[in-house]
């Protein structure tokens, strides 16, 4: 009996209690597994039931299936198994080890390297539906989720021996993982090759991926920022899995790493070409993919120089998450923590040691190299997300150790901003004092030009001339038909009492939106769209609803100020994510007819959206498609409107437009930002010029002052 359990239940000899073997019952007085034949009852008569010997790998009688341990599938049952929806094709699964939430590590007071509070209350807000756009900054879920793609994320051309070390140990299990990831990825990398070839990437050639321009850098973060995108709305009619994290920024970061669709890999001191003092990113892999910052999660980049026959580091770039033991005195000087000290199995954490980052620091303090800073700063419209601001280039001062919070030694080094530089860290203090009321902006005419029309005050500032405001207005918060629209067609409202979900197919204002929501729930547009099929009046979703964007008014701090030569502007305190809603363009609908009626004066307030638009080149998607809206509309905003009446024009905008249909009877403008926009800087669209074959206003000046300008509008 023992020997048909297997060789390794035999015990020793002269180690079997010989009383209890005698009082083991015998194995035919026990009810048997298998089934008795027809009629007969195993339970009232067990002797009647024969025994019957199976082998573990069968042939099984009817009725019988193989147990555990002794599961061994024949071909056709690991075809079932392999597909178990017969000729649906489905996707092979993920490896659980690939996408699982890791478990939070603790590097202790470490830039970089998550602390133990903050990395358990990073992992604990991570759900299987992320919030899109507002992924956290933990160190362990971004390398877990990295390790599953074969990619070095801080592969460069000019490393330290210690990156190139690691880099060669991933590269040995680079086959393993392609494996693991190759079922997942079979859909997304198709998309992605698919999505890719609608740019023109011939220009990046070996020499501007090593060394960058302003141009390759917009290029390659608008490709990132659409790739991203696309990833997030397909993973957004995925049904969400328990235990996996969803980040489409890191995937899409990943893909255009292994594809060398970058700029700046070039390790170098100092400034990194394309980039200016001020520029922001919403994710870390946007600093990798243009030079900016090459770790993925790291806080300290740094490189080999040689001296003499000897190598040793020194310090590039650091990011400042603000979110560790830095202690900023003021926006000129920046208190830096090391990196290390990390949680044994004992509980006890270790002191930072001199090595690798902490080491390139000392080096550059010595040599007295330029560091490049990167700060994070918390992003008020994610409840996990950050924004990183590039500061611009410091020296470090002086570096001492001290115990840090957990009781371990932990080094600091003192950063000096150098001077003669744009604001940029300084620049965000002053908005938040500007917000919170400890400070007063300086020039302001009026706190809220709006009078509370809007759910954010928008301040009216002067700060150029003498100037005491624009012509009077009424302001309207949204745009006004004088005369019930023309309903060309029924119209199909939704029944999504709790607000459109992603994923449902039955909501009838997803189906118009070709399967997908046109938003993100931070309200970021998903892809550029001929027309944009919001929930109407007539739909039983909440004013909250994801797909009533453009109708939840103002999401960003904005300000109506005065330019130097182009009247009055608009701006934002806050900064805004590429793709990110920012207003409508409201005012009344007017007969295109009788525009010819309105004197020039109006002419500056007439949004004409028959009229024909220079294509952005960074919107491959991006034709002719404005002929595709359904019917003329034309916007008078002389009399009466909103924020967007101040927009200026740019050959260069920041801002570009889409047609938004509310059912099928009331078409609105809705206006997204192009790129990220940093705050205080001024928001601008292209107005367009009249059609061939139409009579053509009187052409303006145009004043925007970029290197692709026009000379003219209209």
């Amino acid at each position: 009996m023992e020997q048909g359990l297997g060789s390794e239940s035999i015990p020793a000899s002269g180690s079997v209690d010989k009383s209890r073997v005698l009082n083991v019952r015998p194995l035919r007085s026990l009810v048997p597994i298998f089934p008795s034949p027809p009629g007969m009852s195993s339970i009232s008569s067990p002797q009647a039931s024969p025994f019957v010997c199976v082998p573990p790998t069968g042939p099984f009688p009817p009725g019988v299936a193989p147990f555990f341990p002794f599961v061994i599938p024949t071909e056709s049952q690991r075809s079932a198994e392999r597909n178990p929806y017969g000729n649906n094709s489905i996707p092979s699964p993920v490896p659980i080890t690939s996408f699982r939430t890791p478990t939070p590590h603790y590097s202790g007071a470490a830039n970089g390297n998550t602390s133990r509070k903050s990395s358990r209350s990073r992992t604990a807000g991570v759900q299987s539906q992320p919030e899109d756009d507002g992924y956290s900054d933990s160190q362990n879920q971004s390398d877990t989720y990295l390790s599953s793609f074969s990619m070095h994320v801080t592969s460069a051309e000019n490393t330290s021996k210690l990156g190139r070390k690691k880099g060669n140990s991933q590269r040995k299990t680079k086959s393993v993982r392609e494996d693991n990831t190759s079922a997942r990825d079979v859909d997304i990398e198709s998309v992605a090759n698919d999505f890719l070839t609608s740019f023109n990437l011939s220009g990046f050639d070996t020499i501007r991926r090593a060394d960058g321009d302003n141009e390759s850098v917009t290029y390659i973060l608008m490709i990132y920022s659409l790739l991203r995108r696309r990833l997030t709305q397909i993973e957004d009619s995925k049904d969400a899995t328990p235990g996996v994290t969803r980040r489409p920024d890191l995937r899409a970061g990943t893909i255009l790493m292994n594809k060398g669709i970058r700029t700046n890999v070039t390790k170098r001191v100092g400034a990194v070409p394309g980039i200016e003092v001020g520029d922001i990113f919403f994710f870390r892999m946007e600093l990798c993919l243009v030079g900016l910052h090459a770790p993925s999660m790291a806080g300290i980049d740094y490189m080999s120089l040689k001296i003499s026959l000897d190598e040793e580091p020194v310090a590039v770039s650091i990011v400042s998450s603000g979110s560790y033991e830095d202690n900023v005195e003021d926006g000129d000087i920046l208190i830096y923590s090391g990196q290390g000290g990390l949680l044994r199995r004992d509980k006890n954490v270790t002191d930072q040691k001199l090595e690798r980052g902490n080491l390139a620091l000392e080096k550059s303090l010595h040599r007295g190299n330029e560091v490049r800073v990167i700060r994070g700063m918390k992003d008020e419209a994610s409840q996990s997300g950050k924004v990183y601001v590039y500061d611009g280039l410091y020296k470090i001062q002086e570096s001492w150790v001290e115990k840090g919070k957990s009781g371990c030694n932990v080094f600091k080094y003192k950063l000096i901003r150098a001077a003669g530089q744009p604001e940029a860290f300084t620049l965000w203090k002053s908005i938040q004092q500007w917000k919170q009321g400890t400070t007063s902006r300086v020039g302001v005419i009026l706190p809220d030009l709006t009078s509370g029309a809007e759910s954010l005050p928008v301040s009216l500032v002067n700060d150029v001339d003498h100037e005491k405001g624009p012509a009077y207005f009424i302001y309207l918060p949204s745009l006004k038909y004088l005369k019930p629209a023309d309903s060309r067609q029924p119209s199909l409202s939704c029944t999504c009492r709790g607000g459109c979900q992603p994923g449902d197919l039955n909501c009838h204002c997803i189906q118009k939106n070709g399967g997908a929501l046109p938003y993100t729930s931070l309200g970021v547009l998903l892809s550029y769209k001929s027309l944009i099929y919001e929930c109407g009046p007539s739909c039983l979703c909440p004013p909250n609803c994801r797909n009533r964007i453009s109708q939840a008014g103002l999401k960003v701090r904005l300000e109506v100020f005065r330019t130097k030569d182009k009247g009055w502007g608009l701006r934002s305190w806050d900064p805004i994510r590429a793709g990110a809603f920012i207003c409508e363009y409201a005012g009344e609908v007017i007969d295109k007819s009788t525009e010819k009626e309105f004197g020039s004066e109006t002419e500056d307030y007439i949004f004409d959206a028959t009229r024909t638009f220079e294509p952005l080149e960074i919107m491959p998607e991006n034709s002719d498609d404005s002929q595709k809206i359904p019917f003329p509309l034309v916007i008078s905003a002389k009399n009466g409107g909103n924020v967007a009446r101040f927009m200026n024009h740019s050959c260069t905008p920041k801002v570009y437009w889409q047609p938004v249909l509310r059912e099928e009877s009331y078409l609105h403008i809705a206006f997204f930002a192009i790129s990220h926009i940093p705050p205080m800087q001024e928001l601008t669209y292209d107005y367009g010029t009249v059609r061939s074959g139409k009579a053509e206003p009187r052409r303006k000046k145009c004043r925007c002052e970029s290197p692709k300008c026009r000379g003219y509008f209209y």
